[in-house]
């Protein structure tokens, strides 16, 4: 057992984080491709549940080419809903929009709401900057068809885990430094932030994702990029240095996961420069731990943060487009 796990595993758990060390210990871009083909048979084009209205489109690229995108409405009569963007995790090199279908029956659940989810370029395919234009791409364009929609266009959210997570606070940051689209409150979960090695990244053999995951991960993703010391922020947020004008922010993490002092750090400078942030560390919890274990307790206890901080936002934040 590797230093980052000398502290305890949630009792919940232990279990799960066992059989899934035992059956991934990490991911190498091999596996990456490898789970990208299961996740294409699993989900793609497949909404798995009867709750919402799900339409695939395909919509411009400034390329000429086409980025498909999920939309999730409800399937009663609404209007003024929220528009939010949520953006898949996996590594940056994995996964597709319907892999995330829990969160997004939930918050569909919670409030009024319309999901927008783009099957944005993965690493695999294309480094940086790829994933964060489509993100761009499909941000612009829940803008522009609000009404289409029947979004406030006051109140566009983003949201999304792990390197979702990561994509969603630099598409923030990549949003107020263009000045065209508002986003009036961010869902970072359990962000993947920052390619450099800190003290809970080191030497951490944690469930789900590890030291050697996040390396291969990062490299995959920034190409020419990586080790670099001029990294852009729109690639790796931690490179930021003025957090001002971002929106109200809320995100989590566990305290035995890699991420947790890029989540830390980030969180501190939002609340530094005077952003509005909910900020919460689970002790004892390896990456995803709400979605493995999204049953137990402590799985359930991150599920009423998040969507009571959801819930709150709804009704607290909204940012008028730029005309």
């Amino acid at each position: 057992m590797e230093r980052k796990e000398a502290r305890a595993v949630n009792k919940e758990l232990r279990m799960r984080g066992a059989i899934l060390k035992a059956v991934l210990p990490s991911y190498t871009k091999k596996k990456f491709v490898f789970f990208n083909k299961v996740t294409n048979a699993l989900f793609k084009g497949n909404a798995l549940t009867s709750m919402v209205e799900y339409n695939q489109i395909y919509i411009d690229r400034e390329d000429g080419t086409k980025l498909r995108v999920c939309v999730y409405k409800p399937k009663t009569k609404y209007k003024n809903a929220i528009g939010l963007l949520w953006l898949h995790g996996g590594g940056y090199a994995m996964g597709a929009p319907e892999q995330d279908i829990v969160f997004i029956k939930e918050f569909m659940k919670k409030t009024n709401c319309v999901v927008v989810s783009p099957d944005y370029t993965l690493s695999v395919e294309k480094p940086y900057p790829a994933a964060i234009d489509d993100c761009y791409t499909a941000l612009k364009w829940l803008k522009e068809n609000a009404d289409e929609l029947n979004v406030n266009s006051s109140k566009l959210f983003v949201g999304g885990d792990s390197a979702g997570g990561g994509l969603t606070a630099a598409l923030s940051i990549l949003a107020r430094d263009k000045g065209e689209v508002s986003i009036a409150f961010q869902m970072p979960l359990y962000p993947m932030l920052d390619p450099r090695q800190t003290e809970s990244s080191k030497n951490n053999n944690a469930p789900v994702w590890n030291t050697k995951s996040n390396i291969n991960a990062w490299k995959i993703y920034l190409g020419d990029l990586y080790g670099k010391d001029n990294i852009p922020k729109y690639a790796s947020p931690a490179f930021e240095t003025d957090f001002t004008g971002l929106p109200p922010t809320l995100t989590y993490v566990g305290d035995i996961e890699p991420f947790l002092d890029e989540t830390k750090v980030y969180a501190e400078n939002l609340k530094n420069a005077g952003v509005p942030i909910q900020f919460k560390i689970f002790k004892g919890c390896f990456h995803g731990f709400d979605i493995v274990a999204g049953k137990t307790k402590i799985g359930k206890e991150a599920k009423c943060f998040l969507l009571e901080g959801f819930d709150y936002a709804t009704k607290h934040f909204s940012k008028p487009q730029p005309k």
